[in-house]
């Protein structure tokens, strides 16, 4: 499985700010509008949620056959803080992962530089100046 994580300070985040070990590139892969809603449409949340699914059961057999599924984690400050709001992670597998790769990407750019530089700022203290450096996000619509 692989994960679209639409949010970049989670991914600095995860990635320690492309300092942890096999994970020193961090990069930025855009992908199409069509594919994301793809993958949307053919998803299933990751945790069981009850009233959504007729039971337990029906959740876990829609989640095996499901190419996509869904979880919300808490989005993250420039400390690596948890805020009280959380973004979308989309995970892919079987026919998400092929069609990802194959006619979803539209663009992939190593982003390790400025993640460097960003956490360079934060440690220095300089929190503002390492906030201008962001990339800039749009909710989605």
């Amino acid at each position: 499985m692989t994960w679209v994580k639409p949010y970049f300070l989670w991914m600095m985040y995860r990635c320690g700010w492309g300092m942890k070990a096999g994970q020193e590139t961090v990069l930025a892969v855009e992908i199409t509008r069509e594919g994301f809603e793809w993958a949307l449409r053919n998803s299933c949340l990751s945790h069981y949620e009850r009233g959504l699914y007729p039971d337990r059961d029906a959740w876990r057999r829609q989640l095996k056959r499901a190419p996509a599924r869904v979880q919300w984690d808490p989005e993250r400050d420039l400390r690596g803080r948890a805020l009280p709001y959380r973004s979308l992670q989309l995970g892919l597998c079987g026919e998400a992962v092929r069609r990802y790769a194959d006619e979803w990407i539209v663009s992939i750019g190593d982003v390790t530089p400025l993640a460097r530089e960003i956490h360079g700022l934060v440690r220095g203290g300089e929190l503002e100046a390492a906030a201008r450096l962001l990339p800039r996000e749009r909710p989605y619509e």
